[in-house]
């Protein structure tokens, strides 16, 4: 009974609403981050490997702060620096791993336009996040808002934003959870539960900049995850592969988690299957919790994959952070 009582809980946590368990915007400060390691099987301490996927380090992050966690996306640093974007509009900086901190740790709200100072604080359901190392400029994805917005470097203020119809289109409560840029500059949005019409979820590919006025509209794709997995979000691995993070919640295992590649087509024509290809999958006995966030870095020739779970600011759930090397 108890285990049932869990999975409605968390199956009502997972829609996004005025009412759901998420702290108020704040004002910016220092974050207290502790992080205590794990194995990646407490029955095993030992074990390193799962499918494709190497264990290199893990760990349990905690803060004082209220504001910590309910982590949807980020982005790593190979020196171990994370910068971390919660559902609610928050935005979290902190160091893991060995070595010295490149920055102090920080938590501090997304800026906002004028026009939309008067927002609701519950409405600021930021799910993902992409980035361009070459202009320092990030883009957010938000439901509810159906919206995609472009950030100046570090954050400082809001660039530009836009709402797309075929983004409206889809379910507000799981919509733009997985958005990447790809190499080229062209850039992926993958629902999480805005379907087509063969069962596949929607995908759009933007020629460009998606929070541009200008970039002319999105072709349609279509997302094949897992059985039974929805997309939590994706980054782009190169040129032609995708890397997506998929979410599983069943009364047996809870939550449960993969990781898939997709090759892409040489030429992206509407339409197009994009077909997962799981690599590891994050169930008991293993590290395993409410999945939301996918990040990669390179270190000395070797790509790394950063996994974060979204704790859903409740008591019985854990923020997750477990890197692997792709093999």
């Amino acid at each position: 009974m108890r285990r049932i009582l869990i999975v409605l809980a968390l199956a009502v946590l997972l829609l996004p609403a005025a009412h759901k368990n998420k702290p108020r915007l704040m004002q910016p400060g220092v974050l207290p981050v502790a992080a205590r390691a794990l194995p990646l099987s407490a029955g095993d301490p030992a074990l390193r490997r799962v499918g494709r996927l190497e264990y290199v380090a893990g760990w349990e992050l905690t803060s004082r702060n209220p504001n910590f966690g309910g982590i949807s996306s980020l982005l790593v640093e190979p020196s171990g620096q994370v910068l971390a974007l919660s559902d609610s509009g928050v935005l979290m900086g902190f160091h893991v791993g060995g070595g010295e901190p490149r920055r102090r740790s920080f938590i501090a709200p997304l800026p906002v336009r004028p026009q939309d100072k008067g927002r609701p604080w519950w409405a600021w359901d930021s799910e993902s996040m992409t980035h361009d190392p070459a202009t320092d400029r990030y883009w957010v994805g938000f439901e509810l808002q159906q919206m995609i917005c472009r950030y100046s470097p570090g954050f400082a203020r809001v660039e530009a934003c836009r709402v797309w119809p075929e983004i409206e289109a889809w379910p507000e409560t799981g919509s733009i959870e997985s958005l990447a840029r790809l190499p080229d500059g062209r850039f992926i949005a993958i629902a999480e539960m805005g379907m087509t019409k063969d069962g596949h979820h929607d995908a759009l590919l933007f020629s460009g900049d998606p929070a541009d006025p200008d970039t002319p509209s999105p072709i349609h794709l279509r997302y094949a995850p897992p059985q039974g997995y929805r997309p939590t979000d994706a980054v782009a691995l190169d040129e032609r592969h995708l890397l997506v993070l998929n979410r599983r919640l069943t009364l047996q295992e809870l939550f449960t988690g993969v990781v898939a590649i997709v090759e892409l087509p040489e030429k992206l024509e509407p339409d197009a299957r994009l077909r997962a290809e799981p690599l590891a999958r994050l169930a008991p006995p293993l590290l395993a919790d409410n999945f939301e966030g996918l990040a990669v870095t390179k270190e000395g020739g070797e790509t790394m994959i950063w996994v974060v779970s979204d704790d859903n600011h409740e008591f019985f759930q854990r923020t997750l952070l477990l890197k692997f090397k792709l093999r």
